[in-house]
């Protein structure tokens, strides 16, 4: 089995940042994509950003010039680096982690999700 365990939500006023950590850890043989959902209350899930194990990165519009991913392979470890924060990226943030298992197997895990408040 593979854990996720997601820290580092919050409540912060606009314009403040927050950065959020998951760590993976498990029977994992090699981790591929890393990336940040998240989900508003009434919406869907959404990507917000993703790292490739090549350093390829993808952001969601909404994110592009204001969150940074970063990942440490080291640590299985992925990063979101949020800053300029509005009310509207208020949600609950799921890290997601495809990896490849000792059986070679390749799969999705999802964190327990983490709060982030945007509210004065």
């Amino acid at each position: 089995q593979v854990q996720l365990v997601e820290s580092g939500g919050g409540l912060v006023q606009p314009g403040g940042s927050l950065r959020l950590s998951c760590a993976a850890s498990g029977s994992i043989f090699s981790i591929y994509t890393m990336g940040w959902y998240r989900q508003a209350p009434g919406k869907q899930r959404e990507l917000v950003a993703s790292v490739t194990s090549g350093g390829r990165l993808n952001y969601a519009d909404s994110a592009k010039g204001r969150f940074t991913i970063s990942r440490d392979n080291a640590k299985n470890t992925v990063y979101l680096q949020m800053s300029s924060l509005k009310p509207e990226d208020t949600a609950v943030y799921y890290c997601n982690v495809e990896y490849r298992t000792i059986n070679g197997l390749v799969l999705h895990n999802w964190g327990q999700g983490t709060q982030v408040t945007v509210s004065s």
